[in-house]
């Protein structure tokens, strides 16, 4: 059974962010779009940058301002929403060189921008979006610029229509601001991936330490986030490529309960665990975003200011005045996974200390079943890869099966000039299809066991949620070695199409670590309610220094 809707958890988590007592955002100078990789220039390599980093205006912190604060400046005459795309757009020109994480600006993003302010003169804001510059992770479909998912083999023409989450951020208002690199075709190519690299749009570097992997597969939009190239970022996952990439660049990223955000013109490793969901510096943010995708965010027309979505539903005081009080009396259940290193496992040792000081209950756990879930998740994505992908393909100009496909990567080297391998790709091409019985007993147990594995660990110890480490201090990029990357906890909550939020938990060196919380099925706002007062707690977040490298002491 459904909880409560997004729409609730908006009054209870967006609305407090109006109370935190930023400081004022003045208007911003308009400039037009950069040059660089604007959607008619192709799918190059980076741009060069045009200049020394100039700030968006006196009071403007990109960094930490949220969407309520920015629709309130922008209620009250102070910023424009042209202002604001203005100021992502220089920002990602002379930033985004270092990181290479946006493959290509939209070059009407200024327009869709001007159009916002319009409405909004003529009282007709659409919801907590409108407005706001949202990037896309390139593997999404958009009717009016190439979506690639990294090959070659789909940079020619765009898609025909815009996936359906994009219809829906284009009805809330929000401003398609560009397109992120990724993982090529969301690391299902090859068994040793480098995460984070593509054909069309080369390597995507951690903001935090430049020779360190950004984790994948939402590479582009976790490290354009940590970098401040826009406000929010869209991701998919399968297992771990939402999760992941949040918790190494410090970010916010929620993988949504299956189902929960139309999968339509995304394009697919498999129908039975692949979503879309947001990703953001903070969960307000986030939560806001997931509202849209959904369908919860728009409102009537008419309204003035701050949207009704935010400020026409019942706020909790503990919201409208955060306090310690939050957590208290909330039971975690924390999964240590000590097999991800002593300098995790020590973090996570401070994490419980400080949630226990705020009042919550912080037990250790172990769900069950996780061996045998390893043992069956990837032959049953093989078979529903090769289903699905088929039919995605044959929407698109280019190759129009797998084979075809396996076919392009053969005969165009630039596939190959990270790591050659499509071995996932050949052994998809080979696996049973989906009617075959074996593997559909193989799903069957997949969805109970990993269901089970957190239904009766926090019926067990009367959890509101489970926490884990997202993810190990970035590993160094290395082509030739691939990836260095089993990490087991997002698997659960993605097998069992259950919700997980992946929060910046700290720091081991100069790399980020997240906290990774999991509920039951469709807990998605008490989730992210949970998810705002751990991040309010931790108060984990620090912009990123782009450094080139750091000593071989830190984990990598």
């Amino acid at each position: 059974m459904r909880q409560r809707s997004v729409a609730t958890l908006i009054a209870v988590v967006a609305m407090g962010s109006l109370f935190t007592g930023l400081p004022g955002v003045p208007g911003l100078p308009g400039a037009p779009i950069p040059g660089a990789r604007a959607a008619e220039s192709g799918a190059g390599g980076p741009a060069s940058p045009t200049g020394a980093h100039h700030p968006p205006g006196p009071g403007v912190d990109l960094d930490t301002v949220t969407i309520p604060q920015l629709q309130a400046r922008m209620a009250d005459g102070s910023l424009t929403a042209a202002a604001l795309t203005a100021a992502y757009l220089r920002r990602i020109e002379t930033v985004d060189p270092k990181i290479n994480a946006v493959l290509r600006t939209d070059p009407t993003a200024l327009r869709q921008a001007a159009a916002s302010d319009a409405r909004r003169r003529n009282g007709g804001v659409r919801g907590p979006l409108d407005g706001i510059p949202v990037l896309l992770k390139d593997n999404v479909n958009t009717r009016d610029m190439p979506t690639t998912a990294g090959s070659l083999a789909l940079a020619g023409s765009p898609p025909r229509t815009d996936a359906a989450l994009v219809t829906r951020l284009r009805e809330a208002g929000a401003v398609i601001l560009g397109k992120t690199n990724l993982s090529e075709w969301a690391n299902f190519r090859a068994t040793r991936p480098t995460s984070g690299w593509s054909a069309v749009g080369g390597q995507t570097s951690n903001p935090y330490v430049l020779d360190r992997n950004p984790c994948g597969s939402s590479a582009g939009s976790a490290a354009a986030l940590a970098a401040s190239l826009a406000q929010v970022a869209i991701g998919t996952e399968t297992d771990g490529s939402i999760v992941c990439p949040a918790g190494m660049n410090g970010v916010v990223g929620h993988k949504p309960s299956l189902g929960l955000v139309s999968g339509d013109g995304v394009v697919p490793i498999s129908a039975e665990q692949d979503t879309a969901g947001p990703m953001a510096r903070n969960v307000i943010d986030a939560a806001l975003t997931l509202a849209v995708l959904r369908g919860d965010g728009t409102t009537r027309p008419g309204a003035h200011g701050v949207p009704d979505a935010l400020g026409g539903l019942p706020l909790p005081d503990e919201l409208r005045h955060p306090r310690p009080g939050s957590l208290r009396g909330k039971r975690i259940g924390l999964w240590r996974l000590s097999s991800l290193g002593p300098e995790v496992d020590a973090l996570m040792t401070r994490t419980a200390d400080e949630l226990r000081s705020a009042g919550a209950e912080v037990v250790p756990v172990t769900p069950p079943y996780q061996e045998r879930l390893a043992q069956l998740e990837f032959p049953a994505l093989l078979s529903e890869f090769h289903r699905d992908i088929d039919a995605y393909l044959v929407t698109r100009n280019g190759p129009r099966n797998l084979a075809e496909l396996i076919e392009f990567n053969r005969t165009h080297p630039a596939e190959r000039t990270c790591f050659a391998g499509q071995e996932l790709f050949e052994q998809a091409l080979a696996a049973p299809p989906t009617t075959d019985p074996g593997y559909r007993a193989m799903r069957a147990e997949l969805k109970d066991l990993s269901r089970r594995s957190l239904d009766e660990t926090m019926a067990a110890h009367r959890l509101d949620a489970i926490a884990a480490p997202t993810n190990p201090p970035a590993w160094t990029t290395d082509c030739g070695r691939g990836d260095n990357d089993v990490i087991p906890s997002s698997t659960p909550a993605a097998v069992a199409g259950y919700p997980s939020l992946s929060v910046p938990a700290g720091f081991v060196g100069e790399l980020p670590v997240g906290l990774l919380l999991m509920a039951g099925d469709h807990q998605d706002a008490k989730l992210l309610s949970l998810g705002a007062a751990v991040e309010h707690r931790l108060k984990a977040w620090r912009a990123p220094r782009y450094l080139p490298t750091v000593g071989a002491g830190t984990s990598g």
